[in-house]
């Protein structure tokens, strides 16, 4: 939390910090990984299957950004072979409701966007 009015943010501000908070909470991997976890922990390979299309490296990359963010947790269970969870942090939790509203936003207008980019195309075309 900012208490030093000096030191307020403002993602309108050229290098202001939330940038990169929004730029991670913004990217479509994040959000439909989120949508994953938001039901309980998950495995690896759970959230890769449930995933389409998202690369190992990609998966892995994302979801170290989400830990390094404390949006999510990794939890390595002492197994043979060893089991590793992930789980949404309370911070990961609160963006539950704000990317679920997106992901239903972006089904519900698709028509329109498709419609869009079609008469766009027709115009630079």
């Amino acid at each position: 939390m900012v208490t030093d009015p000096s030191l307020a943010l403002d993602p309108y501000a050229d290098g202001c910090p939330t940038r990169r908070v929004l730029d991670r909470i913004g990217d479509r991997w994040t959000v439909l990984i989120v949508g994953t976890l938001e039901s309980g922990p998950h495995r690896f390979t759970e959230i890769r299957k449930s995933v389409s299309g998202i690369s190992q490296k990609m998966l892995t990359q994302t979801l170290r950004g989400l830990e390094r963010d404390g949006l999510v947790t990794r939890t390595v269970f002492a197994e043979v072979p060893p089991r590793v969870e992930y789980e949404l942090t309370m911070a990961g939790r609160t963006l539950c409701a704000p990317l679920k509203a997106l992901e239903e936003w972006s089904i519900e207008h698709f028509g329109d966007v498709r419609e869009a980019w079609g008469e766009y195309d027709e115009r630079i075309a």
